[in-house]
């Protein structure tokens, strides 16, 4: 399939993006509306082309579509999550529930359905772009009563958790986690602050922007992911529990 590697705005960090979509005119649709935003774009028609294009350019973000011809995009995110943390952004025609939720629960970060405008697109993209990706300060600095940051490092502990917001790393009980930058922006986020209660429309306007004030189900899909992460259970967490009625809070750790 084609490329087109040239950015078409000056003046801006490149970011690079794949577009995996077996639909010639939506590929198009795609590429066209990446590119205006400021993206140097390679596309592909089939899963193993996406792969190779992911492994080729390290890029920042990824258009997956969920049906393609030779590998479920599910199965493509699945891989791609092995060597790649760039946002994605899963492209369904199906408007069924299930499958959104399991394209989140495989490591897809959003998710749009057909038929979409370029201006839905590059809106998302847009809050994705938006949430700090190193150093927040949000998460460097713990307020008073928060996690416990390391006087010669930003690591937040939180009992046997410890949040490297510089790194983007997190540890538990020694062993490293492998989250998606969505899990890992929560986490910090409440580890900051771990005596706070979180609404859903809070951690939607922190992690995804205020856009997403209103799609409470993707931080119950994020937080549910990122719990079984972490190895809670529902009835007797170790770290994030819920406030019934209110939202979600981190559980004291034992002393």
């Amino acid at each position: 399939m084609g490329e087109n590697m040239q950015p078409l705005r000056e003046n801006v960090p490149e970011r690079r993006a794949v577009v995996v979509e077996d639909d010639a005119d939506m590929r198009t649709l795609l590429v066209r509306t990446l590119q205006r935003h400021g993206f140097v774009v390679a596309e592909a028609a089939t899963g193993a082309g996406g792969l190779e294009h992911v492994r080729k350019h390290s890029p920042d973000l990824i258009t997956l579509d969920l049906n393609l011809p030779d590998l479920e995009g599910t199965e493509v995110c699945r891989r791609l999550r092995q060597f790649s943390d760039a946002y994605v952004i899963m492209i369904t025609g199906r408007a069924d529930e299930i499958d959104e939720l399991t394209g989140l629960q495989i490591g897809a970060d959003d998710y749009i359905s057909k038929p979409f405008s370029p201006r839905t697109v590059q809106a998302r993209v847009e809050a994705m772009f938006r949430r700090p990706r190193r150093e927040s300060a949000a998460v460097r600095t713990a307020p008073v009563g928060g996690g416990t940051l390391d006087s010669e490092s930003p690591h937040l502990a939180h009992g046997p958790l410890l949040v490297d917001p510089e790194a983007r790393l997190v540890f538990l009980d020694g062993n490293e986690l492998t989250l998606t930058r969505t899990e890992f922006d929560l986490l910090a986020l409440m580890v900051a602050s771990p005596r706070r209660v979180w609404t859903r429309e809070m951690l939607l306007r922190s992690v995804w922007g205020d856009e997403w004030a209103s799609d409470e189900h993707l931080v119950e899909v994020h937080v549910g992911n990122l719990r079984r992460k972490l190895g809670d259970s529902g009835r007797s967490p170790r770290f994030i529990r819920t406030v019934r009625g209110v939202g979600y809070g981190m559980v004291a750790p034992v002393v």
